[in-house]
């Protein structure tokens, strides 16, 4: 496959601390074999000084190929991915969370597979590698690995981190999936849907991980991890379309 764009998906809700500095390092990064990159970011209805900051950004970095799309209302990280499909125009998609939880300079680590030919989806792996990851939650860590095992119980994959927020995965295989959850039960939906496409490559590559605490601005929480055990049955055995 020859690949000349990257296109970059950007969810932000109330990333005010965060957002720039996650642009700044997406332009930063040079890309393997000089490929283009795309950024299309989706704000979520952020009510706090996101809007202006990312405005400001874009004043500032007019050569830069960023495309900047507002919801009416807070709909949640899933559908900000539906939104941003619509625009993509790279031949790989990758999600970049606003947060500075995943570093943009390993985008290269997850496009090898893909650019050599071996992989369709690339998942950057929190539990592979021995790259920098901070030390936060015992019980987030435990549910982690819960929703794993059964995720990969149902799909028959070996993934190591199926709540990875960084997925890279060909275009057309991402706009050939209908998704339908709209907040972070995207994760175990895309992963169950993926699966079932033919002769689909799947791989992993070792990613660090900067974790945040609640204090500094964590969303996250016990409830999405409750939807996202249904999403996998949802998907996994009573609704796989």
């Amino acid at each position: 496959m020859i690949i000349r764009k990257l296109s970059i998906i950007v969810p932000c809700y109330n990333e005010e601390k965060t957002i720039c500095t996650v642009l700044e390092r997406i332009l930063q990064i040079n890309l393997d074999q000089n490929l283009l990159k795309e950024i299309i970011l989706v704000d979520d209805c952020s009510t706090d000084k996101s809007q202006v900051l990312i405005a400001d950004f874009i004043s500032k970095n007019q050569t830069a190929e960023i495309k900047v799309v507002k919801h009416k209302n807070n709909m949640g990280k899933g559908a900000t991915i539906h939104t941003a499909l619509a625009y993509v125009q790279g031949d790989v998609v990758v999600i970049q969370d606003s947060d500075l939880e995943y570093d943009p300079a390993e985008y290269n680590r997850l496009l090898k597979p893909i650019s050599d030919g071996h992989a369709d989806v690339v998942y950057g792996s929190r539990f592979r590698g021995s790259d920098a990851h901070r030390v936060l939650f015992f019980w987030h860590t435990i549910g982690n690995n819960i929703l794993t095992f059964w995720s990969n119980v149902f799909t028959g994959l070996n993934l190591s981190d199926m709540e990875t927020g960084y997925k890279m995965i060909k275009t057309d295989i991402l706009k050939s999936i209908r998704l339908k959850e709209k907040r972070f039960g995207f994760e175990p939906e895309i992963t169950a849907k993926l699966s079932r496409i033919k002769n689909i490559r799947f791989y992993e590559v070792g990613i660090s991980y900067y974790g945040r605490s609640y204090n500094e601005g964590k969303k996250i929480g016990w409830q999405d991890g409750l939807h996202a055990l249904w999403c996998l049955l949802k998907y996994n055995i009573f609704s796989r379309s």
